[in-house]
């Protein structure tokens, strides 16, 4: 931004001093006949004129570089920003990941601690044997319930009960072994998926300070940005100003139509580009016909929250949440979440994140939209990987959308610009 800021300020100079000059001409221009109390102004000669067209010319060819200093700015701003999205999309996939992980620790230890209830009671059972064995003094006992008995059918009958409870004793210590075993995987268990869990936690955390740094960045740019514009808007002011006292409404005319020309040529390059993008974007259409039910529903739901605040990594499938990183604080929801939650009050489950949604949808080109599809844009039309926004397409072409940090939740026009296609979630 440095750069651009330092070629903005020697632009911005140069017409300053061009403009001291055209200011000059125009007192001549405008001088009153002497005695005259009325006096129109004189009709300035043609030297006068060609003076004053050679003055404009150079103003425009200064306007026209500064223009274009604060375009190539401008971009530079756009493309912080979508990388910023990008990087808040990785981190909410990890945190899915990190989320789930943590899950599967939490029954891990669970099992573990089950595992550790079941060997303390098995080794009481041992501990309550030995005790018992030890009264009895060891296999006196059993001899006595044989010698005692009244005749041949009550010994028969101890005899069984003897041989019952020496194979449960056995039956005991091999439950102790088991419980000994099971604990000593349940805690291993638990220990890996809580490795796992840490590190995939550290994972989403490293990708969250990435995209803030990103976005304050890209706030940094722009709030730079929006303070040299507002210069370069008062010098154009005071250029506009000096050229229609110079040349009156013809030259304001001619030169009105010189940029309404120069505006159509640039929409028309704009448009065979974005045309361009699309045809190499857009893909084919995969998706069926979709659930019209469904659509109204998630579009009614998304409609609920319009001129709600925009809040970066917000929304749940409940509604509008807290942000992360730079719009810690703020409860709203940033594009990717506007377009979950809508979907779930439909009864459709999609992923949390804008890329990871393209990505599991069926997709649809740009011919085949409908109303209720969701609209992906990247900075690289070529790779999926670079998706930084979705919206909701509404027909007609409108959109649907959480647009970006600051905004609120809006109805707008359809965006060609870095699309990369569509996807159908109630097919």
């Amino acid at each position: 931004m440095g750069t651009q800021a330092t070629t903005g300020r020697q632009v911005g100079n140069r017409v300053a001093r061009r403009l001291a000059g055209v200011v000059a001409a125009a007192t001549v221009c405008l001088v009153a006949v002497p005695g005259t109390a009325t006096a129109a102004p004189v009709n300035p000669s043609d030297g006068q004129i060609s003076q004053a067209q050679q003055a404009q010319a150079a103003a425009a060819a200064q306007v026209g570089s500064l223009s274009a200093a604060l375009a190539d700015a401008q971009a530079q701003v756009d493309a912080a920003r979508a990388q910023s999205a990008i990087a808040l999309d990785a981190f909410q996939g990890k945190q899915a990941e990190y989320e789930a992980a943590q899950a599967a620790a939490d029954a891990a230890a669970a099992a573990a601690e089950q595992a550790r209830v079941e060997l303390a009671d098995a080794r009481a059972d041992i501990a309550a044997f030995a005790r018992q064995s030890y009264v009895q003094g060891g296999t006196s006992a059993s001899l006595e319930a044989l010698m005692t008995a009244d005749g041949p059918a009550q010994m028969v009958e101890r005899a069984a009960l003897l041989e019952a409870a020496g194979s449960h004793q056995g039956d005991v210590v091999v439950a102790v072994t088991a419980a000994e075993q099971a604990a000593t995987a349940a805690d291993a268990a638990a220990q890996t998926t809580l490795g796992q869990a840490a590190a995939l936690k550290e994972e989403a955390a490293d990708a969250l300070a990435t995209a803030t740094a990103l976005e304050a960045g890209a706030r940094q740019q722009a709030a730079g940005l929006a303070a040299q514009q507002a210069t370069v808007q008062q010098q154009l002011d005071q250029a506009q100003q000096t050229l229609l006292g110079l040349e009156g409404a013809r030259a304001a005319a001619e030169q009105y139509a010189a940029q309404q020309a120069t505006a159509a040529a640039r929409a028309s390059a704009a448009q065979q580009s974005a045309s361009h993008a699309v045809s190499s974007g857009g893909g084919v259409t995969t998706a069926g016909a979709g659930s019209s039910s469904a659509v109204e529903t998630a579009i009614s739901a998304a409609r609920e929250y319009l001129g709600t605040i925009y809040s970066w990594g917000g929304g749940s499938l409940s509604g509008p949440s807290m942000g992360w990183g730079i719009d810690a604080g703020i409860v709203g929801f940033d594009c990717s979440g506007l377009t979950r939650y809508a979907y779930a009050q439909a009864g459709i489950s999609i992923p949390r994140n804008s890329s990871a949604q393209y990505s599991a949808l069926p997709r649809v080109s740009r011919s085949d939209l409908q109303r209720g599809d969701l609209v992906f844009w990247a900075t690289n039309t070529n790779a999926p990987s670079t998706i930084h926004h979705v919206a909701i397409y509404l027909g007609d072409g409108q959109i649907l959308e959480a647009p970006e940090s600051g905004a609120r939740i809006r109805i707008t026009s359809m965006r060609w610009g870095g699309f990369i296609g569509g996807a159908r979630p109630s097919a």
